[in-house]
C-alpha cells in the first residue's frame, strides 16, 4: 500500500513539473498592430518598413516609428507577385519567408489539454477503478495458509507427547487418509470432522498438523476469525472457496483454529438470526453434511470452549470425533519436556524427571516456556550448558512471574510480608492432606511482594471436602498471622480472599457439599445472554436458597479462618522463628522449614 501510494505521488509530481515548462515555454505573442495591405505596400514603398516575415497566410513585421522606435504590424496579403521587387528597391534591411506552423501551436493548445486530461484520467481513476474490482472479486476468497511440508519441516506423532491416547484416536484418521479402500470395502465412511478441545497450549494445534504430516496430504491452515468481516456473504464466500480449494487437493486436511469464533450457538444475540457469524456457520453446516459428499477432505477443529459451540455443529456426520486433550499427566510432562530440550544444552546434573514432578497442572506451552526460560536464563548467567538450578528458577518465574529487584520493601511492610507468607507455609506444613511446601519467598515476583511456592507429589483427579476445607485454610493463614501479630489487615489479603471465596461457591452450589444445601446442583450454565430470553431470567433457586448459599459460603470461610488462626496461635513460637529467618535471608526452602519446626518440636 505504502509503495502503491508513493507511485501515486510520483506520477502526480512528474505531470505538474510537465505543466510548468509547457507553460514556460509557450511565449506570450507580441502586441502586433494590424495594417492593411495597401498601406504595408505604401510604407515599403517609402522606406518605413524594417523587418518583413512572409507566410502563404499572413505577413508580419517591424516598423520604423519617429525617435529611433519600432512597432510590430501584421497584414494579409493579397496575390502580389511585385511584392519582392518592392522590398528590394525600397531597399529593406530584412526580409524572409516562414513557414505555416500555426496548426502545431494550435493543435498543441487545443488538443494537448484534452490528451493530458483523459492521460490522468486513465491512470488515477480507471486504473484504480479495476484494481478495486479486482480486489472486490478476491474479497470472498478463504485466507487459509497452505502448509507446504516440503519446504517446513514435516510434523508427526513424534513431536507430540503426552497425549497418546488422543493420539490414538487420531491415527485411525491417518488411516482413513492413506488408505480409505481399507475402510470403504467394509461399508466404513470416513469421519467429515474432528474436534479437538481442552485447555490453552495443551497441543491441538500441533497435532492437526501431525495428522496431515503422518498421512502426507496438504494442509490447510486458518483461524475462524478469518471468515467473518463487516460484509455480509464474505464469510460464507470464503468458507465455499476453502473447501473447493481442498477438493481440488483431496486428500487433504481443513484445520480451523478457535472454532468458537463463527460456531457459537445461534440465536444467541443481539440482531437474531441473520447476523455474518451466523451466515458463516450455516455455510459451514452444509459444507459438512450438504448435498455433496467431500470425499477425501477431513475437517480438524480447535476449541477452548466446546461448551458454547452449536449443537448442530457436534452431532454425528459433522463433527464425527470429539477427542479431549488433556494436560499432560507425569509421564507426559516428562516426555514433553524430553522433546523440547532436544536442542538445548543440558548439564549432566539438570534431570527432568524432578522438573515433571515439580510442574503438576502445567501444559505443554508451559513446559516449552519453562525449558525456553531456563536456557535464557543459562546464557545470561554464562554458563555452558543448563542447570537444575536454571529449570527450578525457570519454573517459578512461569508461574509467579520475573523477580522484581527494583521493588524494595521497606522494613515493617518486609515485616507483614515475611509474617503472612510464614502463616500460609505453617498452615500447610500443619495440616494433612495439602500439597508439600517447597518454599516461601518475600522477593517481588510479578504482582506478589511474597510467595509461597506448594508442589504436589502426584496428580490429582479427584478432590476431597477435607482437602479444600485444608486448601482454605493455608489460603486463610496469611490473614490469620497478620491479625494475631499486628493486631491490622492490609490489601495483601485480596488475591487470597478471591480464592478462598471462590472455592467455597463451588463447595455449596457446583460440588454439594454443604449439609444445610444439600446434593444440588445450583451453578449456572455457562452460555450467551440472549436478549429478551436470558436477561430477565431468574436464578434456578429462590430467594430463600440464595441467602442460604451465602451464609453456607460464609461459615465455609470463617471455619477455615479460624482453624488457621488456632493452629498458629498454637505455634506462634514456630511462626516468630520463621518469620525472623525469613525477613533474614528472604528465601527458605521447604527443607529449611522442617528444619526449624523440627528443632521447636525438640
Amino acid at each position: 500500500m505504502e509503495n502503491k501510494n508513493a507511485k501515486q505521488l510520483l506520477l502526480w509530481g512528474l505531470a505538474f513539473i510537465f505543466l510548468i515548462l509547457v507553460f514556460q515555454n509557450i511565449k506570450a505573442p507580441p502586441v502586433e498592430k494590424e495594417i492593411p495591405y495597401s498601406e504595408f505596400k505604401a510604407k515599403v514603398k517609402s522606406g518605413e518598413v524594417n523587418e518583413v516575415r512572409v507566410r502563404p497566410d499572413l505577413i508580419r513585421g517591424e516598423l520604423k516609428a519617429p525617435g529611433g522606435a519600432t512597432q510590430r504590424f501584421k497584414t494579409f496579403p493579397m496575390p502580389d507577385l511585385k511584392l519582392v521587387e518592392d522590398m528590394e528597391a525600397a531597399k529593406v534591411p530584412h526580409f524572409q519567408g516562414e513557414a505555416d506552423r500555426s496548426w502545431v501551436m494550435s493543435l498543441i493548445v487545443n488538443v494537448g489539454w484534452i490528451v493530458l486530461f483523459f492521460g490522468l484520467w486513465w491512470i488515477f481513476v480507471v486504473r484504480q477503478v479495476q484494481v478495486g474490482g479486482k480486489q472486490a472479486m478476491s474479497f470472498g476468497r478463504s485466507r487459509a495458509r497452505l502448509v507446504d511440508d516440503k519446504k517446513a519441516k514435516k510434523t508427526t506423532f513424534a513431536d507430540v507427547a503426552g497425549c497418546d491416547e488422543s493420539k490414538e484416536e487420531l491415527q485411525e484418521v491417518v488411516e482413513f487418509l492413506k488408505n480409505p479402500e481399507k475402510f470403504q470395502k467394509l461399508g466404513g465412511k470416513m469421519p467429515r470432522g474432528v474436534l479437538l478441545f481442552g485447555a490453552p497450549g495443551t497441543g491441538k494445534t500441533l497435532l492437526a498438523r501431525a495428522v496431515a504430516g503422518e498421512a502426507g496430504v496438504p494442509f490447510f491452515m486458518a483461524s475462524a476469525s478469518e471468515f467473518v468481516e463487516m460484509f455480509v456473504g464474505v464469510g460464507a464466500s470464503r468458507v465455499r472457496d476453502l473447501f473447493d480449494q481442498a477438493k481440488k487437493a483431496a486428500p487433504s486436511v481443513i484445520f480451523v483454529d478457535e472454532l468458537d469464533a463463527v460456531g457459537r450457538h445461534r440465536f444467541a444475540g443481539i440482531g437474531g438470526g441473520h447476523d455474518e457469524r451466523e451466515q458463516t456457520l450455516n455455510q459451514l453446516l452444509i459444507e459438512l453434511d450438504g448435498f455433496e459428499q467431500n470425499q477425501g477432505i477431513i475437517l480438524i477443529a480447535a476449541t477452548n470452549r466446546p461448551d458454547v459451540i452449536d449443537p448442530a455443529l457436534l452431532r454425528p456426520g459433522r463433527f464425527d470425533r470429539q477427542i479431549f486433550i488433556p494436560v499432560p499427566h507425569l509421564k507426559g510432562r516428562e516426555e514433553i519436556l524430553k522433546v523440547h530440550a532436544k536442542n538445548v544444552k543440558m548439564a549432566p546434573e539438570a534431570d527432568l524427571s524432578i522438573v515433571a514432578r515439580r510442574t503438576a497442572g502445567f501444559s505443554g506451552a508451559d513446559l516449552a516456556n519453562v525449558i525456553n526460560e531456563s536456557a535464557l536464563l543459562a546464557a545470561r548467567k554464562n554458563k555452558e550448558a543448563v542447570e537444575l538450578a536454571d529449570l527450578e528458577e525457570s519454573i517459578e518465574r512461569v508461574m509467579a512471574g520475573p523477580k522484581k529487584s527494583s521493588n524494595l520493601m521497606s522494613d515493617p511492610e518486609k515485616k507483614i510480608v515475611a509474617y503472612h507468607e510464614c502463616g500460609h507455609a505453617l498452615v500447610a506444613k500443619l495440616l494433612p492432606h495439602t500439597d508439600p511446601v517447597h518454599k516461601v519467598s518475600i522477593v517481588s515476583r510479578g504482582h506478589a511482594l511474597g510467595y509461597t511456592l506448594q508442589l504436589p507429589k502426584e496428580d490429582k483427579y479427584l478432590t476431597t471436602r477435607t482437602e479444600i476445607n485444608n486448601r482454605l485454610a493455608v489460603l486463610l493463614g496469611g490473614r490469620s498471622a497478620e491479625e494475631m501479630v499486628f493486631s491490622e489487615l492490609t490489601s495483601g489479603d485480596a488475591d487470597d480472599l478471591s480464592k478462598a471465596t471462590a472455592f467455597a461457591t463451588r463447595m455449596v452450589v457446583e460440588f454439594g457439599m454443604s449439609d444445610r444445601v444439600g446434593p444440588l446442583s445450583l451453578k449456572k450454565p455457562e452460555a450467551e445472554i440472549f436478549l429478551g430470553r436470558d436477561i430477565a431470567q431468574k436464578a434456578g433457586y429462590s430467594e430463600r436458597t440464595a441467602e442460604i448459599i451465602d451464609e453456607e459460603v460464609k461459615r465455609i470461610v470463617d471455619e477455615a479462618h479460624g482453624k488457621a488462626r488456632e493452629l498458629l496461635q498454637k505455634n506462634r513460637k514456630v511462626l516468630d522463628e520463621l518469620a525472623a529467618k525469613l525477613f533474614e535471608v528472604e528465601i527458605l526452602s521447604g527443607e529449611d522449614i522442617d528444619a526449624i519446626l523440627k528443632a521447636a518440636v525438640a
